[in-house]
């Protein structure tokens, strides 16, 4: 048997993150993982779509060049090319982290690990040889997750896809319609529709980014519909589906009737489940509720000595929020202090065009926790560089305790979002006020003054007010 310090399940960002602080911290660790290290974000999520939705930015930016003085003709896409590129982008990553994994002193393990207890696994390389038993005094799960299926609409990577299919296509799709209007839904209706596909979205709930402030959604939506999409809210899909050439047909509950899409395919986007299956879970004291394993904020699980992060913990499914949980099991396995996973200090990203970006609590939310609020709203149309760079449409939109004047959230709807948050999540992370937030001075003309104007609004002393 191989002795380690610790183990990690599954080579993804949270995995990854975990095996590489815990050598920095004199520990001798394993990673076990089944396919390549990267995880989803890496081969299946956040890299590839990110990819493909900046060069439909770029497409989308020629198409419209007039209005910056700029004559762009005989403007094509090459997806193939775009498609080559985005494989060669996962591959230089994947072989610098390989790379790093190897120089910080990991040991990688191909196979599927399993617990026999909580202090030993058994991997299975896939070649029929007796598994390699690893003994440890720790264990880290960060096996991932995987898209969830919705009865009635069976993903065969044809007619009805999921996001891994969506990133092996050969070519976009002429009609689509996404269902669930999620994260994953909205970046692949917004990536389709630059590339010139008829887009329905549909969503069960009263907006779209369920999960975010309303105003984001709702603002979203108009954009999207300004840009030829149908977006139905409050829309299920029944199990009607027909099938005509190269056609799908869905019946789809919307309002008080009913209405028929089509399209060439359906996208099935509505959430992920956790990889929870043949670990040996059985084999220890761990809780999974609702396909994913329960941990506490320092992401133990009812298991001394096992911990788990990622996806798998079922917090905020983000590659961030992943890396952010792997140090923290990390630090507190080995005693270190270390702070709580606090999710409503980290940030939460939308790549669509325009992009949307948040860290903190939604308005209703904030109200729901009892708090008076104050709300500052400063729209892009009214900020210079937004107006310069022909991308005015949006808002930045902060939410502050009305009598403490603490920042509660940050939620931005425009251009360059996923840059701009950031601000916001450092100010989360310093316990800043609204009005520190919007009195640090912002370097004009850029889209930043818009956070810092809107923050000023929340505090009542904006000139805008």
């Amino acid at each position: 048997m191989d002795a380690f310090d610790l183990v990690v399940l599954g080579g993804g960002t949270g995995g990854y993150v975990a095996a590489i602080r815990a050598t920095q911290l004199g520990l001798k660790v394993a990673l076990v993982e089944k396919e390549k290290v990267g995880g989803v974000c890496l081969h299946k999520g956040c890299i590839p779509t990110k990819v493909l939705l900046q060069g439909a930015d770029l497409l989308s930016l020629l198409k419209n060049s007039e209005q910056l003085g700029i004559g762009a003709e005989n403007i094509r896409l090459d997806y193939s090319s775009l498609a080559h590129r985005k494989d060669k982008v996962v591959a230089d990553l994947h072989r610098g982290l390989t790379n790093l994994l190897r120089k910080q002193g990991v040991t990688v393990l191909q196979g599927h690990g399993r617990f026999l207890s909580p202090s030993q696994i058994a991997v299975e390389d896939g070649s029929g040889s007796a598994p390699r038993l690893l003994g440890t005094k720790y264990a880290i799960v960060a096996t991932g997750s995987r898209p969830q299926e919705l009865p009635g609409l069976p993903c065969d990577g044809d007619r009805f896809i999921n996001s891994d299919h969506a990133l092996d296509l050969a070519r976009p799709p002429q009609s689509v319609v996404v269902v669930g209007a999620g994260a994953v839904g909205v970046e692949f209706a917004s990536l389709w529709l630059d590339l010139g596909a008829e887009v329905t979205l549909l969503e069960l709930l009263p907006h779209i980014l369920p999960q975010e402030d309303q105003d984001l959604g709702r603002g979203l939506a108009r954009m999207f519909g300004q840009r030829g999409a149908k977006v139905l809210t409050g829309a299920r899909v029944l199990p009607d589906v027909r099938s005509c050439n190269d056609t799908v047909e869905l019946t789809v509950e919307h309002g008080e009737g009913r209405t028929t899409v089509r399209s060439e395919k359906v996208l099935v986007a509505v959430g992920r489940q956790g990889n929870v299956e043949d670990l040996g879970l059985e084999n220890l004291g761990v809780k999974v509720s609702d396909g994913f394993i329960e941990v506490d904020t320092y992401m133990r699980t009812a298991q001394p000595g096992v911990y788990a992060v990622g996806d798998i913990a079922g917090g905020l499914l983000l590659a961030h929020a992943a890396a952010a949980e792997g140090r923290t099991a990390v630090e507190a396995l080995a005693g270190n202090d270390v702070d709580p996973i606090d999710y409503t200090r980290m940030p939460r990203c939308v790549y669509s065009r325009p992009q949307v970006a948040a860290v903190g609590l939604t308005e209703a939310e904030a109200r729901a926790r009892g708090h008076q609020v104050s709300v500052g709203r400063f729209p892009l149309r009214h900020n210079c560089m937004a107006q310069i760079r022909a991308e005015a449409e949006g808002f930045v939109k902060v939410v502050a305790d009305a009598a403490s004047g603490d920042l509660l959230g940050l939620h931005i709807l425009g251009p360059s979002a996923s840059e701009l948050i950031s601000e916001g999540t450092l100010a989360r992370w310093l316990d800043a006020s609204a009005s520190e937030l919007g009195l640090s001075v912002h370097p004009h003309p850029t889209l930043a003054e818009a956070v810092g104007e809107a923050a000023l609004m929340a505090a009542g002393i904006s000139v805008y007010s």
